[in-house]
């Protein structure tokens, strides 16, 4: 893969580092297919707990690249099914990324707009940079606003009020905006953004895989619950499913004898 760098800098955790610098990583149709490979790879592999996304250079992901997405992408069942088609693939990057078994940390290092803007949303934890500027941008490309999970994603995020007026504006907002809104869980200078991205992975190594894996199926799963009952009844058989794993007794052991926890995956 060349539009994604792949980095492991320390046991359990990968980082994905877009990389079309020159082009702020706009997603191109070998980039989305070099994203899936590299998702898929850190979802099969045991060695990996947690995924961190970055951007190579100045840009985390400044959308699609409008100069061409796939000049030769497929169009042979004509403009509505391959249009349909070729859509349905670019969403999906965010559907892999918020389907992963293994947490996502987003280290937001720049832009993030567009497509960019949706795999931020996608993660389960976003921090960013000062130099981070976010936009809903779509709507200002004569689209829809509503792409790539993000009108499904913001409003969960950051409440439906602020997620409206973002989309239906397409203004840029500054990474001060998007905590205080909610959307990242902290801004820190450029030169700390790995580390505390680096720092919030070690926290959740801590914790036993399956737990971990579970967890976060739970909390997405959560958002689309019809019913508090619902959830509860989904919370009560994780609970016991984890009850019995080996990594359980494990965590509760290193827990009372204050030392670090030597998981199994069990």
């Amino acid at each position: 893969m060349t539009t994604i760098l792949v980095d492991h800098p320390r046991p359990g955790v990968r980082v994905l580092r877009l990389n079309r610098p020159d082009r702020l990583n706009t997603m191109t149709h070998e980039l989305l297919t070099d994203l899936h490979a590299a998702l898929d790879d850190a979802d099969a592999s045991d060695d990996v707990r947690v995924v961190v996304l970055t951007g190579e250079g100045r840009a985390f992901c400044a959308g699609l690249d409008l100069d061409g997405y796939a000049d030769d992408f497929d169009a042979t069942p004509g403009p509505v099914r391959g249009g349909l088609a070729r859509q349905r693939e670019i969403a999906s990057a965010a559907e892999n990324i918020r389907d992963l078994s293994k947490p996502v940390i987003a280290a937001v290092n720049g832009p993030a707009a567009g497509g960019g803007l949706a795999l931020v949303l996608a993660s389960d934890i976003r921090i960013a940079s000062t130099d981070a500027v976010f936009s809903v941008a779509f709507i200002r490309a004569g689209f829809s606003a509503c792409d790539i999970g993000t009108s499904w994603l913001l409003p969960r995020i950051v409440g439906a009020g602020r997620a409206h007026e973002l989309m239906l504006t397409g203004r840029r907002f500054g990474a001060e905006e998007a905590e205080r809104i909610g959307m990242l869980y902290r801004v820190v200078q450029p030169g700390d953004l790995m580390d505390v991205a680096m720092g919030k992975a070690d926290e959740i190594l801590r914790n036993p895989p399956f737990s971990v894996e579970l967890t976060k199926q739970g909390m997405w799963l959560a958002l689309e619950q019809p019913s508090f009952h619902a959830a509860v009844e989904l919370e009560n058989r994780q609970q016991i499913l984890t009850s019995l794993t080996e990594d359980r007794a494990e965590a509760t052991a290193a827990f009372l004898e204050k030392r670090d926890p030597q998981y199994q995956n069990r």
